[in-house]
């Protein structure tokens, strides 16, 4: 599972509002609403995201094994 909680606390640490990233990056609420709720986002949004933020797709989301 994909999990996007690095997300979550970069936005925290930059102190950067949901809506303002929504904004500057051009996503739309449904696309930040998947990132909350940890579903699949395409490689472009993610893309999007690094240039606003200035980071790399690894400090936006991390992989969690699931349990077997």
């Amino acid at each position: 599972m994909i999990s996007y909680k690095p997300f979550q606390k970069l936005l925290i640490d930059k102190e950067i509002k949901k809506m303002d990233l929504k904004k500057q990056a051009g996503i739309s609420a449904a696309t930040m609403a998947k990132l909350n709720t940890n579903e699949y986002v395409s490689l472009e949004v993610i893309d999007k995201l690094c240039a606003v933020l200035e980071c790399q797709p690894g400090d936006l989301m991390e992989y969690i094994p699931e349990n077997k």
